[in-house]
C-alpha cells in the first residue's frame, strides 16, 4: 500500500493519544495527518505543521477555535468532510470522532481506538456533572450527546479493523460498537528511563489536574498521613487542589520529559488514583524500577502486578486508598526494582511498532 493517511481527533494538547500518534507519524513518515482542530504552536516541534491537514474549523477566528466545546454538535459532520479519496490505507487514532471518516471503497481503514468517546457513553453523567450543566443547558447537551451516540454507532461500522489500546477498551468496543478488536498496547518510551533502587522519600503524581483523575483523593489522604507528595501537571483543578493541600504537598506545574524522568527515578512510588483506559505514566514509573499505587480498575490492572510491581485499592475512597498504602508499606522491602523495570519492557515502542507492522503486512 503506497498511499497512507493518518486521522487523529484533536491536536490541541499533548497526552497519551498524541504520543501514539507521534509513533504512527514516525512509522509512516510520508503520511499526511488529518485532524479536526490543530494548535500549531503546541505541536510544531512534535509534528511539523506541513504534514497536518486541519478541518474547516481552522478558517475560523482563533478565539472561536479556542472554545472547542461549541463545535460538539457539528463534529460528526465535519469529520465526514475530510477528502481521503487518494489513499489506500487510512489509520485513525480515535478516542472520539476520527474513526468516523468516510473512506473510499478500495481502501482499508484500521482504527487504533483509545476508547469509544467516554463523554457520550459510559462517562456521560460524570461529564455533565464536571461541566456543572443544569436545567436547560443540561437538557440541550443531553440531546446533543444522544444524537452523537446514534452517529457513533453508525460510524463504527466504517472501520475494517479495530485495534484496542487495552483489554479494558476492547470490552467497550464490543459493548458500544458491537465490533471485535485486537489489543495492541500503546508505545511507551521506556528507553529514556533507568531503573534505580535509590529514592528520596517522596511520592509522586504526574497527571493532568482534572476531576476524573481523582487527585483530590490522594491529597486528602496525604494531608492525613503527612507524607511528602509531589504533583507534576497542570489543569482546570490546579487552584482548587492547591487550596485543600497542606505544606507536605508540592505542586510543580507542567514539566518537560527530562524533569519528569528525574522525579520519577527518585520517587518512592507513583500514585495513580484515577481510572485510565491504559495509563502510560504507571509504565514509565515501573521502567524506573518504582512501584505504583493505583486504583484497581481500567488499564492499570493490565500493567501492574499486585504485590510485585505495585498495589491496588479497590474503591476511590479514602479508606480504600489508605488500605492500599498500608499494603505498600508492608510489602515495600519485597519489591525488586529490576523485576519492576522488567515488567515495563513488554510495553515498549519497539513492541508496538513490530505489532503494527505485522498488522499492516
Amino acid at each position: 500500500m503506497k498511499n497512507i493517511a493518518i486521522v487523529h481527533d484533536f491536536l490541541t494538547k499533548a497526552g497519551g493519544a498524541e504520543r501514539v500518534l507521534k509513533v504512527f507519524a514516525d512509522i509512516f513518515p510520508k503520511a499526511p495527518i488529518f485532524t479536526l482542530i490543530h494548535d500549531e504552536k503546541k505541536f510544531e516541534k512534535i509534528i511539523p505543521s506541513s504534514r497536518v491537514h486541519a478541518s474547516l474549523i481552522k478558517k475560523l477566528p482563533k478565539f472561536i477555535q479556542n472554545r472547542p466545546k461549541i463545535f460538539l454538535p457539528f463534529l460528526p459532520t465535519i469529520t465526514e468532510q475530510f477528502d481521503l479519496s487518494a489513499f489506500d490505507l487510512i489509520i485513525s487514532s480515535s478516542g472520539a470522532f476520527a474513526h468516523g471518516v468516510i473512506t473510499p471503497s478500495k481502501s482499508k481503514h484500521i482504527c487504533y481506538c483509545h476508547s469509544p468517546m467516554r463523554y457520550a457513553w459510559d462517562w456521560k453523567d460524570e461529564y455533565l456533572e464536571e461541566n456543572n450543566l443544569k436545567g436547560l443547558k443540561k437538557h440541550i447537551v443531553q440531546k446533543i450527546l444522544h444524537k452523537i451516540r446514534i452517529w457513533d454507532q453508525t460510524a463504527a461500522d466504517r472501520v475494517d479493523l479495530y485495534l484496542a489500546n487495552s483489554h479494558t477498551v476492547q470490552k467497550r468496543i464490543k459493548k458500544y460498537y458491537r465490533q471485535n478488536s485486537t489489543v495492541i498496547y500503546p508505545p511507551v518510551d521506556i528507553n529514556r528511563f533507568k531503573p534505580t533502587k535509590h529514592h528520596e522519600d517522596y511520592f509522586l503524581i504526574v497527571s493532568t489536574l482534572t476531576p476524573y483523575k481523582k487527585i483530590d483523593l490522594a491529597i486528602r489522604v496525604f494531608n492525613k498521613i503527612k507524607r511528602k507528595l509531589i504533583i507534576i501537571g497542570d489543569g482546570s483543578q490546579k487552584e482548587s487542589l492547591q487550596k485543600i493541600s497542606n505544606a507536605n504537598i508540592e505542586f510543580l506545574g507542567f514539566k518537560n520529559d527530562s524533569v519528569v524522568t528525574e522525579y520519577m527515578q527518585n520517587c518512592r512510588a507513583l500514585i495513580f488514583p484515577g481510572e485510565d483506559d491504559f495509563g502510560i505514566t504507571p509504565v514509565e514509573a515501573m521502567a524506573c524500577g518504582k512501584p505504583v499505587i493505583a486504583f484497581g480498575k481500567g488499564g492499570a490492572t493490565e500493567t501492574i502486578i499486585q504485590g510485585k510491581t505495585g498495589e491496588f485499592f479497590i474503591d476511590q475512597t479514602e479508606t480504600s486508598f489508605e488500605q492500599g498504602l498500608g499494603r505498600f508499606f508492608l510489602n515495600e522491602s519485597n519489591y525488586n526494582y529490576l523485576e519492576i523495570a522488567k515488567q515495563s519492557q513488554q510495553f515498549s515502542e519497539e513492541n508496538f511498532i513490530a505489532n503494527i507492522q505485522k498488522i499492516i503486512n
